[in-house]
């Protein structure tokens, strides 16, 4: 085919596809017809605890709502991977520190450390801890002011006295569960780090929000007292919680470490006299005349008796469902566990659980060995118990199951496919007693 020929059968093909219209090829529908089904939650058993929903995520990790098969607790569990941790500077001797402190740790206000689980193929660690429902940053921005009032502010501050001989009084982590308050210490600051027999409190490094940074750091000291940067930190919570502001604030963090680095802020009037002078003696400039927590628990701030003249600020309804009763997001993964649905027969269950899970009580990092293990040449795995399902069965039974048993086992007991995740969270725990 020489070049006028091809020429005109381009010219053919395309005088051809003018004459279709574009019509044939692109549709117009309207949006009422558009059909969208949600994607089904799937359920994954990490040893014995059956993940939910995220709850949120941080430069470390994410935090993913879980519940124990075993006690039905509800739990939090934070998952770290090694390969983000490296890309921290100090990302695995942090963690490490954090989960030697919180094992030591021992207070009905701090938040527990249940269990250490370490995925050595998948090089994650998961750290469980208890589940609190919310935040207190969460409940500030449900109002319009953004503070406390003041009789619950000053049950805030409390904390201090009731954690100060534990080495902790950070208040920028204040969670709450049904019961009572409990804190989760932010151990990069440098009273979660000092030893109860140290000489003296001098450190050296510091992590932690910029906000709740003192001048001694903004300013880049070398050495500096940690319990007067305590001090300060909870100092700039009183303050925000009290007012809805900070008392120091910047567009960035440059500007920001510079405006404290100054010391200059300002007091609002309506505070009064007593919570400003407190205020002043925890936000002093000087690290030697800041206030000690001898101070602060005698001063008379701290100690009136605060009337309650309006309404406590409660925890809110989930700021995603809406849910006022922050209910479970575990159910619909139970619902999936011990449910069935005809519509996903070509769906398979392998991913149920993570591959193999170590149960450590020893913090190990990712790709050591323990001690004891090494020196008897033994895995880590050996002579520890398989993962239990939520129904009480071995992981293997359970991903070993084919679809045909699975869809016999469902046509036989039809009732499951309609129960409830009331009645199937009931029939869990009947399971679990029995």
């Amino acid at each position: 085919m020489d070049l006028e020929e091809s020429q005109q059968l381009g010219m053919f093909v395309e005088g051809e596809l003018m004459s279709v219209g574009m019509d044939t090829f692109i549709h117009r529908i309207d949006s009422t017809e558009v059909i969208y089904q949600p994607r089904r939650k799937r359920a994954k058993l990490i040893g014995k605890y059956l993940m939910g929903d995220l709850l949120g995520e941080g430069s470390y990790g994410k935090v993913k709502e879980m519940l124990d098969s075993e006690t039905l607790c509800r739990r939090a569990v934070k998952i770290l991977k090694k390969k983000k941790l490296r890309r921290i500077p100090n990302g695995e001797a942090n963690v490490k520190k954090e989960i030697q402190l919180l094992r030591r740790l021992r207070h009905k206000n701090v938040i527990q450390l249940v269990d250490v689980l370490y995925n050595e193929e998948k090089q994650k660690m998961y750290m469980v801890m208890e589940y609190c429902v919310c935040g207190m940053q969460e409940m500030l921005d449900s109002v319009p002011d953004k503070k406390f009032p003041v009789f619950q502010a000053h049950g805030e501050i409390q904390l201090l006295r009731r954690l100060r001989h534990k080495n902790v009084i950070q208040l920028v982590d204040v969670l709450y569960n049904e019961e009572k308050q409990k804190i989760y210490p932010s151990f990069g600051l440098p009273a979660g780090a000092l030893h109860p027999f140290a000489e003296d409190d001098v450190c050296r490094t510091s992590q932690g929000s910029p906000a709740f940074q003192p001048p001694e750091i903004a300013n880049g000291l070398d050495t500096f007292s940690g319990f007067k940067v305590d001090i300060w930190s909870a100092g700039v919570t009183l303050y925000n919680i009290t007012t809805g502001l900070y008392p120091f604030e910047g567009d960035n963090i440059y500007k920001l470490f510079e405006n404290i680095g100054k010391g200059d802020y300002v007091i609002p009037e309506d505070c009064g006299p007593p919570l400003s002078d407190l205020l002043r003696g925890m936000l002093e400039y000087d690290p030697a005349k800041r206030f000690s927590i001898q101070q602060i628990r005698h001063h008379n701030w701290f100690r009136k008796k605060h009337p309650q003249c309006e309404p406590p600020i409660a925890i809110p309804p989930s700021p995603e469902t809406k849910d006022r009763w922050r209910s479970m997001t575990v159910v619909p993964y139970l619902e999936d566990l011990h449910g069935y649905n005809e519509e996903d027969d070509d769906d398979l269950r392998d991913d149920y659980l993570d591959d193999e899970i170590i149960y450590t009580q020893d913090f190990t990092m990712p790709g050591q060995v323990p001690n004891e293990a090494r020196q008897n040449g033994q895995s880590c795995t050996r002579g520890l118990p398989k993962p239990v399902c939520m129904n009480g069965t071995e992981s293997g039974q359970l991903v070993s199951k084919t679809k045909a048993e699975r869809r016999a086992s469902a046509s036989s007991n039809p009732s499951r496919k309609a129960s409830s995740a009331s009645s199937k969270i009931r029939k869990l725990s009947t399971c679990k007693q029995q």
